[in-house]
């Protein structure tokens, strides 16, 4: 009986221990996240879709710009709630406003609409902080 109660009471501290490690790390960073969904003038163009995310990639070379992700619609179940009108998207982390700020007035970024804007039809952005 007194083993069980040892291995009990070992396996316990050690899960309050785990738990208590878990409390005490650094907290995980949080970002402001941009999120860019276009719909492209001719859809079926597979040229004009390779040519975007080509440009949309030139973009994580801005340096407030931590990390990039490009991409296009996933084959997933159709629901009601999803919307699957949307051609390419690009989600972009920031540590904060002034660094998405500083990722619109960017010389890059502003080269990217000049050069790229004519394949698209439509853009709309979500903003968000991580929470």
């Amino acid at each position: 009986m007194k083993r069980r109660r040892f291995i009990a009471s070992t396996a316990l501290a050690g899960v309050a221990s785990v738990g208590l490690a878990m409390n005490t790390s650094p907290k995980q960073a949080k970002f402001l996240l941009h999120h860019v969904f276009f719909w492209l003038k001719n859809p079926n163009a597979t040229a004009d879709k390779a040519q975007l995310i080509e440009g949309l990639k030139t973009l994580a070379a801005i340096p407030t710009v931590k990390q990039i992700h490009v991409g296009l619609l996933a084959s997933t179940e159709k629901r009601e709630v999803v919307d699957t009108s949307w051609d390419v998207s690009e989600l972009l982390f920031f540590e904060d406003e002034k660094g998405q700020k500083t990722y619109q007035d960017h010389p890059i970024h502003q080269d990217f609409v000049k050069k790229y804007s004519h394949l698209w039809q439509k853009v709309v952005v979500y903003d968000a902080i991580d929470v």
